[in-house]
């Protein structure tokens, strides 16, 4: 398939400013779950090393052609998955890793190019102002019509009141990584309603904040290749938000 262009002006050299260090994160990792990537994990770990100092970890999920090569050659630590576990699966043993090696904060990007590190500041501010312990990259303005009327839905059923319920953009800190690592998590198959709803009912404070977003550079989404996954996922997760809709159960930290 033919990768996608960069729409971003490129007749000029760039400047990639870091992240300035009053908005940075101690012990703070990147995540990047990936399957078949191997034509833009390299892009996406050099954009994230531009705009940051974060370590950048790449859980393979089971790829079959040479994503964890080009991801060890750009400087990224690779956790290989042995069996294919799917997005969520693959983002939730990052968030292991996290929590093993003891680190505060965890980055959740895709290994798509759709997630721009140049928003990383964006993310990081809520969550250094302590104004959520939890912050997504929302873009509203993505997707067609039939995807803002399948959030609509998600919304109501499940009584989640974020606006970007699928974005996997987002920022946790140590009580959130704790909680998703937790092996009720692992019951999950999806990052949105499911992974929200749960954080929610623990008092996790979450919070959007809108960001660009890029078109994918090359291949397919995961959940929307077909229209029988597009089925199955909405019944899955239509049935799941309206289980948890109204929890309240409040986990310790």
């Amino acid at each position: 398939m033919t990768a996608k262009a960069d729409n971003r002006d490129t007749s000029k050299p760039m400047d990639h400013p870091r992240i300035p260090p009053g908005l940075s994160l101690p012990r703070c990792i990147v995540i990047i779950p990936a399957h078949n990537e191997s034509g833009d994990i390299a892009f996406v770990i050099g954009e994230i090393k531009k705009y940051s100092n974060f370590p950048v970890v790449v859980v393979d999920d089971a790829s079959t052609d040479d994503t964890i090569t080009l991801a060890r050659e750009a400087g990224a630590v690779v956790v290989p998955l042995a069996v294919q576990l799917g997005a969520w699966g693959a983002t939730q043993a990052g968030l292991r890793y996290a929590l093993k090696y003891d680190y505060a904060y965890a980055i959740t990007m895709d290994a798509d190019g759709q997630h721009l590190a140049e928003s990383l500041p964006e993310l990081l501010l809520p969550i250094i102002n302590k104004e959520a312990d939890v912050t997504i990259g929302a873009c509203t303005r993505r997707g067609s019509r039939s995807r803002k009327v399948a959030w609509m839905l998600m919304k109501r059923v499940s009584g989640l009141r974020l606006e970007d319920l699928t974005s996997g953009f987002r920022v946790y800190d140590r009580r959130a990584i704790r909680r998703l690592a937790a092996w009720q998590a692992t019951l999950l198959e999806y990052q949105d309603v499911g992974v929200l709803a749960m954080l929610q009912a623990s008092g996790v404070r979450i919070k959007d904040v809108e960001v660009d977003m890029l078109p994918r550079r090359s291949g397919i989404s995961r959940v929307f290749y077909s229209w029988a996954s597009v089925f199955y996922y909405m019944s899955y997760t239509l049935l799941l938000g309206f289980t948890k809709r109204g929890m309240t159960h409040h986990q310790s930290n």
